[in-house]
Parts: C-alpha cells; structure tokens; sequence
C-alpha cells in the first residue's frame, strides 16, 4: 500500500481528517439497543461507493452526464462495479497523528511513539466519487478507542479532541467529528474556544439513526459535512445537521426524536444545502489576528450550571456557590430576572465578592439578558455578570476555558465574558465611517485605479486582472481624469455604489501588485463600508458586488479572486510586499487559500526568495501544502543560494509541524 503525505498533489484532493469519538452514527443493534462497534464505521464508509471510490470506477463517478454513463455501462460489471473495494481497498494510507496508539483490525500499520503522549499512524484513506463541479476528497477515519457515548464525554476528551487537531493541523485541510448528538452542543462550544487563532473548516456531526439501518440520516449528514469541509474554508467550530451548518457555539437540541434536532434561534445559519450549497459568508467569523493556531490544552472543571426556580431557597443557592466551585451559569427568568428575595440576593452578592464568577443567562431559547426590569438589575447590582444571549453549553465552556487561564484575573474573566470572542453572543454593532457616495465614490475609485494602471503595463506575473489602460494629458490631474471618465455615466445612487464596489476586486490586486499601502487601505475601508451600508442589498448573482458585501466587506476583499484563483494575498507574496502582506493579514486573509496552480501564497514567497514575506505568512498559520510540497523540490538548484536555504527550512517545518 502506498504512503502519502496527507496533500500530496497526485490526488488532487482536498485531505480531511475524521475523528469518530462515538455516538449513534456508527452503532449497531445489540441486545441491550444501539451499541457501538470499532471498525464498523470506517468498514461501512470504505465498501461504500458513495463514501469511497478509489478508482473512479461508481456510478457516481460516471454519471455526470447519458454519454459517460452509457460508456461506462459498456465496460462495468452486471452490479455497476468493476472491483469490489473495502477500507484496504485504497490504493493509499495517510499519516495521523494522535495523543494514544491506535490499534487496527489487522494490524497493518502500528503506532510509532513521536514523542510523550504523540504516536503516529499510517491509517487508510478513503476517497469520494468523481464529480463534475467539485474536487474529490480524501479522508481518514481516525476512531478512538475505546469509542464513547456522548454522554460519559468529559472535559479531558475536549481537550483530547482539540489536541489532536493541533497535531495533524499542517497536514489536512479540515477536520471532521464524528460523534453522539446528546452532548455535541458542549463539544461544539467547548472546541470552539479551545481552537485558538482558527484558521481551517472544523465540522462536528453525528445523527438520529445509525448508519447500519438502511433508512438513515447518518449518510446525508456525514455527506453533508464533508462536502462543505472539503469544498470551503470556514475557519469556525460548526455543527452540520439536516442539510445545515451551525456555528457551533450557537446551537441547542431541541429535539431527541426529529431529524431536524438542532435550533440556532439567536444567529442565522452559515450554509443551508438544498439543490445548491449557499455559504452565508456574511455570517462567518473573519480571523484578524496575525498569529498560528495553536490548541488550549486547559479547563477549570470547578464550573457549574444554576437553573433558578419559583421558591429557590437561600440554603441551596449557598450550598451550590461554596468552594471549590470558582464559576456559575445562572439560567435566569426571562430577559435575566431572579426572585427578589433579600435572604437570596445576598447570598448570590457575597458569592461574587468572594471571587465567583456568576454570569446569567436566560431559561429561554431565544432573547438576551438585559437589564430590563427591576428583578434583572438587581443581579447586576449584586457583582452579577450578564451573558447575553448565550446558550447553556456555550456559557459553561467559556467560562471553564476563561478560568483555566492563569493570566486573567477574575475581573479579566468577568470582563471577557461579556465580549464575544469566537461569535457565541450578539452585542449592538455601530456602521463604519462612511466613504463618498454617489458618483463622488465612483470618482474615488477611478481616481486611484487610473494612478495605477495609467501608462504602466500590467504584470501578468502577479495578476490575472490585469490593467485598464487609459491615456491622459500628464499635465490632468487624476480627479480630473476620473470625472472626464465618469461624466457620461447616468447612474442612481445605488448604480453608483454598485459600480465602485464592483471595480475594486480589480484594483485591490493591482495595488498589491504595485506594493500601494494607500490604494489597498481604501480598497478594505470602502468595502467595509459597503457591507455596513443597508440601502446595498446582495444577490445571489455571485457578482464582485455580492461576494465582497456578503463575505462582510473587508474580508470578502481580501479573499476575491482573479481568474487565476489568486487572492490579493498571494500577488503580495509574488511581489514581496511585507507591509501589504501586513494589511492583508490583519483584515482576514486566509493564508490558506490555494489558486488554480493549487499553490499557497507562501509558495510563491519561497518562490521568488522573499524571506520576510514568507515569514509572516509562517507566524499567521502558513505551511507548504498541496502541489507546494511537490514543486518546492523542483524549485531548488542549489543548497547555497539563500533561496533554497527558505525552500529547505519551510520543507523541514511542514514535516515536523503538528
């Protein structure tokens, strides 16, 4: 069998990591009900064509049209198939890494301790169909042992979860969990904060009927989610279920019996699936933050749930609040109401003043805490910290996750609390500052557009835009020039937004190109300012004007792509601009984004011997992945130049990270 290194470009395939920590999806009827059962998962996915076709030999490989299928039944087996194929029938195996030695049925490939608590193992990959919009995925199952029901789930094996997407983080491209839906709200709440600095798609999945029954909706959601994880880059903790994607921290099961379990009623969906897969990229955290993932490996288990009730006495709310307790989520009535009861208000004061962070939240499902009433201000006034709009399980985990840190002192906690750090409370957000408007805006744009492009040949080397080429009298001023372009335009106010929003995708790379900090700052602030304006409404045309107020404007710029699939980040890199590789980062560009080459914009830094380009992208999250790895060899010449000696250090850190 074949080894691969898990993005080998041969594949051309994006690599997703499954972790099956148990649950229904992958459980068989025993005596005693559902049961889990090792192996049978990744034995179920890999004699699945749906799930795995090597070979390209399914139905669903040859299907995209009557000719291929034709064709393909002229040379198939009675049953469609030319080769039986199970999870040894891949022709591959992708290195995992994980925090305990995993055991296979044959033993074909045994663990390898890397270091404490670090083993590695060669485990079969597993491939989708063919298809004719969407490139293959290649996967492996990586399945605990010994699989666990969601409800013994603890924190240690959050952490466990999150350290071992640590680990393999520089290998795949995304990470799927598998797991019970019981207690999958915690998990997806706790990872969410335990993923520091994310930057690639974390889905978790599970379902109501197990993937053995013949009527299920395990296939569809296992389906679902891998397609998402390896089609789109949404650097969240989300949970997929019934043909939805959640952020993960938002959601609550509503339901133990429907297959559509899961609300989310205080944020919207990111992607719904139904004919198409419509991403809502203006609900999708954008990553600022210049700095590489890495895995908070800690959290305080001295936390703890209070559901108030009518007649609540003081002696259990004390009983509940003495140490070693450090932290409560206190379910309040309604908008974040308590019994007004002095014997019970005191006692819940002199809990806060003893350093116990107590922080309400509201018994219902949708609504926030506010300080509405009288009943509500009263815990205020008590040292009482609202929560917002929180769910249970996304208040508990974060405050276990805040109280773990060492560094952050009770009123820190207290503070951060009330502040959204990963999406998982609504606060009141305020418009940007505003751009000129109308034609003015259009002008603006040309103006820096012309400064640009005039009388300067576009480089096909750092852009696929290219750029307009426009004559003028040197002795005309670029205002002037802009208004004599514009002056036959007959346009309303919201054609005239429209149009500048749509020429910016185009001058944002040749600012980059050009190394223009001014012109590149303009482009991220008009953007915003679209995004944040209500009269400019987007479509589903997929048009430059959609994608950058849907994608919520700075990062929906930063992230367009030109015709080669090139973001602006990597035109940066080709050109070794580090202060626009700056900018870039800071306003949400994904260092992981390849182009049509399948290339990072690391690649082409390391390509053109930009060293400090290729080390911020490094501190941001970068590492040589996909058609990277290959092509990095043929790059190098000789091991004296400067050049190679970048291609040789970034080859030796895409090995050893993890």
């Amino acid at each position: 069998m074949t080894k691969l290194t898990p993005m080998d470009s041969d594949t051309g395939a994006r690599t997703i990591l499954v972790i099956y920590t148990g649950g229904t999806i992958g459980m068989l009827s025993g005596e005693k009900g559902y049961q889990p059962e090792p192996h049978y998962l990744a034995s179920a996915l890999g004699n699945s064509r749906r799930f795995n076709d090597p070979t390209g030999d399914s139905h669903f490989s040859n299907s995209s049209s009557i000719a291929e299928w034709r064709t393909h039944r002229g040379t198939a087996t009675p049953d469609g198939n030319r080769s039986p194929v199970g999870t040894r029938g891949s022709s591959s195996t992708l290195p995992v890494r994980s925090t305990r030695p995993v055991t296979l049925q044959d033993d074909i490939s045994p663990s390898v301790q890397l270091g404490d608590g670090v083993y590695e193992t060669f485990l079969p990959s597993l491939i989708t169909p063919t298809s004719s919009t969407d490139k293959r995925i290649r996967y492996v199952v990586l399945e605990w042992q010994p699989i666990i029901d969601s409800s013994n789930m603890e924190f240690s094996d959050w952490i466990r979860l999150a350290s071992e997407i640590e680990l393999n983080y520089s290998f795949f491209d995304a990470f799927l969990i598998l797991s019970g839906t019981d207690t999958i709200c915690y998990t997806t709440s706790a990872l969410s904060f335990l993923l520091e600095d994310l930057g690639k798609t974390v889905i978790v999945t599970g379902a109501q009927i197990p993937l053995s029954h013949l009527r299920n909706d395990a296939v569809d959601n296992l389906l679902g989610a891998l397609s998402i994880a390896g089609r789109y880059i949404i650097p969240e903790c989300c949970l997929y279920f019934n043909h939805t994607l959640y952020r993960g921290n938002r959601v609550f099961k509503h339901s133990s019996f429907d297959l559509d379990a899961f609300s989310s009623p205080n944020f919207p969906h990111l992607v719904d699936v139904g004919t198409q897969i419509v991403v809502n990229w203006r609900n999708i955290l954008v990553p600022r933050a210049v700095r590489r993932f890495r895995a908070h490996k800690s959290m305080c288990p001295h936390v703890a749930t209070l559901r108030l009730f009518p007649g609540i006495t003081a002696a259990s709310a004390h009983t509940f609040l003495s140490p070693p307790i450090q932290g409560v989520i206190l379910q309040s009535f309604g908008a974040g109401n308590a019994p007004q009861r002095k014997d019970l208000m005191d006692v819940i004061k002199e809990a806060c003043d003893r350093g116990i962070v107590v922080v309400a939240i509201s018994q219902c499902s949708k609504g926030s805490v506010t300080a509405t009433y009288a009943a509500g201000r009263s815990l205020a006034d008590g040292g009482v910290v609202p929560g917002a709009d929180m769910t249970p399980e996304a208040a508990l985990t974060k405050l276990s996750y805040l109280l773990s840190k060492s560094e952050l002192s009770t009123a820190d906690v207290r503070k951060l609390m009330e502040i959204p750090l990963r999406g998982e409370l609504t606060v009141p957000v305020g418009l940007s500052a505003s751009v000129p408007s109308g034609l003015d805006g259009v002008q603006s744009v040309m103006a820096h557009l012309l400064r640009l492009s005039t009388n300067t040949p576009a480089s096909s080397t750092y852009s696929s835009f290219g750029a307009l080429q426009i004559e003028a009298p040197p002795s005309q001023s670029l205002t002037e020039r802009a208004k004599d372009v514009t002056a036959s335009w007959s346009l309303t106010a919201s054609d005239a937004a429209s149009t500048a929003i749509a020429i910016l995708p185009y001058l944002i790379h040749l600012a980059a190109s050009k190394d223009d900090i001014h012109a590149l700052k303009f482009c991220i602030d008009a953007a915003d300012t679209a995004a944040a304006d209500p009269s400019i409404e987007a479509s589903e045309s997929g048009d430059p004007v959609s994608a950058i107020i849907s994608r919520g404007g700075a990062a929906g710029i930063v992230n367009a792509l030109d015709t080669a699939r090139r973001a602006p980040l990597h035109t940066a890199a080709l050109r070794g601009s580090v202060a626009c590789t700056e900018v870039l980062l800071e306003s949400g560009a994904s260092v992981h984004l390849r182009d049509s080459l399948d290339h990072t914009s690391l690649y082409y830094a390391a390509r053109q011997g930009h060293e400090d380009v290729a080390m911020l992208l490094v501190k941001a999250g970068a590492n040589l992945a996909g058609a990277d790895l290959s092509s990095a060899a043929k790059q190098m010449v000789s091991l004296d130049s400067a050049k190679d000696q970048l291609w040789v250090a970034l080859l030796e850190q895409s090995e050893s990270l993890g």
